[in-house]
């Protein structure tokens, strides 16, 4: 179990789809995740299913819907409701420290959370209780949001929780509903969560960040690498706020995607 500290960690998650919600052992590790460090201040999330140029934060001042970007679910997914604060002031700070590493940013206050924010979320603080602002990934270069990450480290010490949430292999084509969240996965999945759960260990963030070229099946666990992206913005975070000290908080696999995450402390 994680050391408990005032300072926050910086979180990588496997966020799941909706019906994550309906998998007793997955809520269960997230909850359990979630007892391991101190409630934060506020969250920031960084979601693999926000990439928009420049930097932007999502709202701030009114509540706004949750973005239910998905299709084809059961109508109970989209009933879902997480009513989180508001998080002016987070967006604020997010948007002093971005500003000085010449990052221009812009708000959308007409956007909410999305699936790849609350659906965790919902697990892991279930009284939605605790102000949560998104963050758009502006690039999905790795070397840019690494340091995008670096730039948001000073949040820790405000107490804020810095969440990049993506899922350490991410290849629809190997997620079959008929053959249950149990299945064994496939060799290339099962092959870079190994490569992934090593080079974190050792806090190989060259070996990461250059993960197509170094890392076994890459492109076959990420064809696109949005779902990988949010690990760059939370291991610059972490860089600079005292060094990489990845440990895994869950592991295994579902419908054959790894669902590794870390916490980086």
């Amino acid at each position: 179990m994680t050391q408990r500290s005032d300072t926050p960690p910086v979180l990588f998650l496997s966020h799941g789809a909706p019906p994550l919600a309906d998998d007793q052992r997955w809520t269960s590790e997230l909850a359990d995740w979630s007892g391991t460090f101190e409630k934060p201040k506020d969250i920031l999330m960084i979601s693999a299913h926000w990439e928009n140029a420049p930097v932007t934060l999502s709202a701030t001042r009114q509540k706004n819907e949750l973005v239910y970007d998905f299709w084809g679910f059961d109508q109970k997914y989209y009933d879902v409701r997480y009513d989180a604060p508001m998080a002016p002031e987070l967006a604020n700070e997010v948007e002093r420290l971005t500003s000085a590493y010449g990052h221009h940013v812009e708000r959308d206050e007409s956007r909410g959370l999305d699936h790849g924010a609350y659906v965790p979320l919902k697990e892991m603080f279930p009284d939605a209780d605790v102000p949560v602002v998104q963050m758009s990934m502006p690039t999905l270069d790795p070397s840019g949001l690494f340091d995008l990450g670096k730039s948001l480290a000073p949040l820790r010490d405000r107490g804020t929780l810095i969440v990049g949430s993506g899922f350490t292999t991410h290849n629809l084509r190997w997620f079959n509903p008929a053959g249950g969240p149990d299945v064994a996965p496939p060799t290339a999945s099962s092959e870079f969560d190994h490569w992934a759960e090593e080079a974190m260990a050792r806090g190989d963030v060259d070996s990461i960040l250059d993960f197509l070229h170094k890392a076994p099946a890459a492109r076959e666990a990420h064809p696109r690498s949005e779902h990988w992206a949010p690990l760059y913005v939370a291991l610059g975070a972490a860089y600079a706020s005292g060094g990489i000290d990845a440990k895994t908080a869950i592991d295994g696999f579902w419908y054959g995607l790894s669902k590794r995450s870390w916490t980086l402390s």
